[in-house]
């Protein structure tokens, strides 16, 4: 059996003022395609479909209409709910998704077989069983009781996660061995949706504060042939195994991702054990770059990161050529070349070493750049030089600091020292980024109706001109 493992599409963000749709459906057609040419039985997506509970309209449409493209390839397709997900909004159509070879797992259920099952490919005879672990919320599997430090609270979620992944695991070996047709048993596949102790994270990935717990020991998953995770958008081996894996995100989801190779994962499974993995390179759909820079260089320094972006994504079109050339019968591989546009402008982000506050830098940087294929989207001074400046002479304006930066210079101001303020940190770092999320969430319900609303005005004026 061959499975595609991915995870973070964050359909719907918005990065500084853009849309990311162009780049989002160009990625789902290439995972059609991929599908079908490298012959998988499955794709299983670890957490954070979409970037909010919320997501606009044109992010539901891209989900339902790449499930359904996908149904008649026979490739099956496993959702997984992160912490960006919405429960609700996932489970509404789970029942109907059945239908199209899509089995969606919102949240931790009472019933085993929700998230323990045997996957039938629909091309082969072969067979895995999915142990099926989304983003794990504390109130699904903890009970918290007054009194308990914060140690405790840590010791006990940790331990509730680790037992609820192996009493899973256990009914999934069962399913293993009953399904066992040519005396081999039959593969296990895990997955979850989660930090773990020592993964390298990025700006985009929002912290998650499971209770107390941080960062899970990877010592503690079970023995799976696979475990797919999600959470972490750069892809990479979990303590240097090449059965956990982190695919990381499709698409680069802030600056400093803007250099990291996006990929997929291919795992073969045989014989009942996984028997290979593989990196599948995505396309860069959309090209990012950060420029870090003084104010001495700053015009050398933005055309020489243009300049090495724009060699970077020519030998990348010079590779996909070649590739075509010795397959040049191949329309998949036709299709996967064509996805990526050539005329993209490069999205910079230029981060300056001042500690003066230019209000003249704005208008310097947009001749510098008038005639490079590029679109300035930030323009900031770096965190080290507005901590060196005096705390008197500090001018930092808001567009310099991220929500985060802002509520973490508030905290900094408190003492944590006793059991009882680390305990005041969890609730307040809780309620931070659940009212973070609400806030989210409403700006891209206003993003949708607004679309929506501007549809209708241009429908109607169809309409009126016929």
């Amino acid at each position: 059996m061959r499975i595609i493992h991915t995870s973070d599409w964050h359909l719907g963000q918005h990065f500084y003022g853009k849309s990311r749709a162009p780049e989002h459906q160009q990625f789902l057609n290439w995972l059609i395609e991929q599908s079908k040419s490298q012959q998988i039985d499955a794709i299983i997506v670890a957490g954070d479909i979409f970037d909010t509970g919320t997501p606009p309209s044109y992010a539901r449409e891209m989900y339902f209409d790449f499930i359904a493209k996908l149904h008649q390839t026979q490739c099956q397709l496993v959702v997984l709910a992160g912490n960006h997900d919405s429960v609700a909004m996932l489970t509404e159509s789970q029942k109907i998704l059945q239908q199209l070879s899509t089995r969606v797992i919102s949240a931790v259920s009472n019933n085993m077989a929700e998230q323990v099952f045997v996957l039938n490919s629909l091309k082969t005879e072969q067979q895995a069983v999915i142990c099926a672990i989304p983003f794990i919320r504390p109130r699904d599997i903890v009970k918290s009781y007054a009194g308990q430090s914060a140690n405790e609270k840590q010791r006990s979620l940790q331990q509730a996660i680790t037992e609820h992944y192996q009493v899973l695991f256990e009914q999934a070996q069962g399913l293993s061995q009953l399904n066992q047709a040519d005396g081999n048993r039959l593969p296990i596949i895990a997955t979850g949706h989660l930090t773990t102790i020592g993964a390298s994270t990025s700006e985009s990935v929002r912290d998650i504060y499971i209770g107390t717990l941080e960062a899970f020991p990877a010592s503690e998953f079970p023995a799976a042939d696979y475990i797919a995770l999600g959470h972490i958008h750069r892809p990479q081996k979990v303590t240097k195994s090449e059965h956990i894996r982190y695919s990381g995100s499709p698409i680069a989801l802030s600056f400093d991702e803007a250099n990291t190779q996006k990929s997929i994962v291919i795992a073969e499974f045989n014989n009942g054990e996984l028997s290979s993995t593989e990196l599948c390179n995505l396309p860069c759909f959309q090209p990012l770059a950060m420029v870090k820079t003084h104010l001495e260089t700053l015009a050398e320094d933005i055309a020489s990161v243009v300049e090495s972006k724009s060699i970077t994504l020519k030998n990348e079109d010079s590779n996909i050529a070649e590739s075509l050339s010795t397959e040049s019968s191949s329309v998949e591989a036709k299709i996967t070349h064509d996805e990526r546009p050539t005329q993209e402008k490069i999205w910079l982000d230029i981060e300056i070493e001042s500690a003066e506050y230019l209000q003249d830098l704005s208008v310097r940087i947009e001749q510098i750049v008038k005639a490079l294929p590029v679109e300035v989207l930030l323009v900031r001074r770096s965190k080290k030089s507005r901590q060196q400046m005096p705390s008197h002479e500090k001018k930092v304006t808001l567009s310099e600091l991220s929500v985060q930066e802002v509520f973490d210079a508030r905290m900094a101001l408190e003492p944590w020292d006793s059991d009882e303020q680390q305990q005041r940190k969890t609730r307040l770092n809780s309620l931070y980024l659940t009212i973070a999320e609400q806030t989210q969430r409403a700006n891209s319900s206003k993003q949708s109706l607004s679309e929506h609303s501007e549809a209708n005005s241009s429908s109607t004026s169809k309409t009126e001109q016929k």
